[in-house]
């Protein structure tokens, strides 16, 4: 019994080696022959048959395919972006080095036919994306000046993505969209750009400045014919009659602020001092009148005064007229 232990051992060891190779083997069969393949999303699949290129591709998801006689490519249709600068000449022989962005895909349909003609996309982003940008850009920068290049962007953007969707159609390649291409100049035309600018801003300036003077020298003629316009309808209102109105007006005011009372002076002529020029004649002669000397009296008799003599030594003027 001891010497059938170790040979029941042996023979259990083997079993187990035996059924672990077939299952390796069976593994490894599966995954050679297996036939399953799957293609992932944004991808489609390329068939060969012996080398054969299948004319139809693939769509994501599950597929046959035979081992060793078919093989699977699977081809990136999804937004590519490829960049790249040039350097081009301007309508007016300027240098422009144009750099420019553009959106790109393979178009679904035609994958296998793009597998077959140019490969891979890195193959079409190489081969034909590149070639075609520059060619495009060259093309449509030949027909701008260099200030248009500036100026009119948006339509030099425009009209290089139709000439990139004109060269690119017919290898299936679909432009999505193009970034705004920028162009970069050399230092003496930025220079000469710059002065340009400087020059049309200061004659702006200038005609700004001109126009203000004009319209300020506009408000003072109007200013002035205003002023002379008013002058002259003074000139047609005033008649000899407001002249003798207004200076009746003014003897009036005259002697309204006159408090009745005469200057005083101590001997000598005292003239009569006029509170009008419009007083008549007769009203000075009545106050000469009422102020003339009266035949003096004997000293000590009745109605004598010294004040009265000495007032009676002053001489009263008329007014002036």
């Amino acid at each position: 019994m001891l010497n059938h232990a170790p040979s029941a051992a042996r023979g259990l060891a083997s079993f187990f080696l035996r059924a672990l190779g077939i299952v390796a083997v069976g593994a490894v069969a599966i995954a050679l022959l297996n036939p399953l393949r799957i293609v992932e999303a944004g991808h489609r699949g390329v068939v060969t048959t012996f080398g054969k290129v299948d004319p139809v591709p693939l769509n994501e998801g599950l597929h046959v395919v035979w081992p060793f006689v078919q093989k699977l490519h699977e081809i990136d249709v999804r937004v590519q972006k490829s960049m790249g600068t040039g350097v081009a000449a301007s309508k007016d022989l300027q240098a422009v080095t144009a750099a420019a962005a553009l959106n790109w895909r393979i178009d679904p349909a035609r994958a296998a036919e793009i597998f077959q003609r140019i490969g891979t996309p890195d193959a079409v982003a190489s081969r034909i994306i590149e070639p075609a940008a520059h060619e495009s850009v060259k093309a449509v920068t030949a027909q701008f000046t260099a200030e248009q290049l500036i100026t009119q962007r948006l339509e030099v953007t425009a009209r290089t993505r139709e000439a990139l969707l004109e060269r690119l159609q017919p290898w299936g390649v679909v432009v999505e969209s193009l970034a705004a291409v920028n162009f970069d100049f050399s230092n003496a035309f930025d220079a000469a750009i710059e002065a340009k600018v400087t020059a049309e801003q200061q004659k702006l300036k200038a005609e700004r400045d001109l126009e203000r003077i004009r319209v300020e020298a506009e408000q003072k003629v109007a200013q002035a014919k205003a002023e002379a316009e008013a002058l002259r309808v003074q000139r047609q209102e005033i008649t000899v009659e407001l002249l003798k109105l207004r200076q009746i007006e003014n003897e009036r005011l005259a002697i309204e602020k006159w408090d009745g009372r005469l200057p005083q002076y101590t001997g000598g002529p005292m003239p009569f001092i006029g509170v009008g020029a419009g007083q008549d004649a007769a009203r000075g002669r009545s106050v000469h009148a009422a102020l003339a000397p009266r035949r003096p009296e004997a000293p000590g008799g009745r109605g004598y005064s010294p004040s009265k003599r000495m007032l009676a030594s002053v001489t009263w003027l008329p007014p002036r007229r």
